[in-house]
């Protein structure tokens, strides 16, 4: 099983040599909304849909979510089912996937509970002017590591394969989700559609404007499309390495 780190260790990431299968997972409402403009959390799945991202997040080795997210949302990002837990310690796996989250200010509440519920591993992937100070934030709760100057996705992701992690599922925010996708870092999209609209331009968005590697003239392909409940899941093969499977 795996334990938290005694102390916050700063290391600094090696140059790119490859990287991790990267699945994106997103809900939103009709419109595109990922939120609303409330202080209360918008519930966009349901808990059929919340079951099936549990198997998701159980298959992979690590989960990422921004430092946005982790203010915001302050998400656990643990294996809800006991079932699930017992089968991944069965081949030999940690009960739940590592936590992964990036920050280029060092902007993270040392009480959220990314960092204090659960055994899973936690990394942070800091820019590196911010690094002194999330180390001394955190206090020995993640493993602080230098992603340079801005933080760069690709070694990231190329630290993260010499970590052991193979499989990533990437949950957000809006700002992630469009920064992976804008670099060509995405092999897999997850994206769920709940049976209503936000309509309201105060609220976030899947991801905002920039340019995509998917557009008129290039395709996703979609891989399936199931309903789940009352919400749809539709799942795009945004590399050749997704087999659609």
């Amino acid at each position: 099983m795996d334990t938290a780190p005694t102390a916050t260790a700063v290391t600094t990431v090696p140059a790119p040599t490859g990287r991790p299968y990267v699945l994106l997972s997103c809900a939103t409402s009709i419109d595109g909304y990922i939120d609303d403009a409330t202080e209360q959390r918008l519930l966009l799945s349901n808990d059929e849909d919340l079951a099936r991202i549990d198997a998701v997040r159980a298959g992979c080795d690590a989960i990422l979510v921004g430092a946005g997210t982790v203010r915001c949302d302050d998400p656990r990002l643990v294996i809800r089912s006991e079932g699930l837990r017992r089968a991944r310690v069965a081949r030999g796996l940690a009960p739940s996937p590592i936590k992964v989250t990036l920050t280029a200010r060092g902007d993270l509440d040392p009480r959220a509970r990314f960092f204090t519920v659960g055994d899973a591993e936690k990394l942070v992937y800091c820019a590196s002017p911010a690094v002194d100070k999330t180390t001394e934030l955190l206090d020995g709760l993640a493993t602080v590591i230098d992603a340079g100057d801005p933080l760069a996705h690709d070694v990231v992701l190329a630290d993260l394969a010499a970590r052991g992690v193979r499989r990533l599922m990437v949950e957000g925010g809006g700002q992630v989700h469009a920064q992976f996708l804008g670099a060509g870092l995405a092999d897999e999209l997850h994206l769920v559609v709940a049976p209503f609209f936000v309509g309201d331009r105060r609220a976030p968005r899947f991801v905002g404007d920039g340019r995509f590697p998917w557009h008129p003239g290039r395709r996703a392909r979609v891989a399936e499309v199931r309903q789940i409940g009352d919400v749809v899941l539709v799942r795009y093969a945004l590399s050749e390495r997704c087999d659609g499977g």
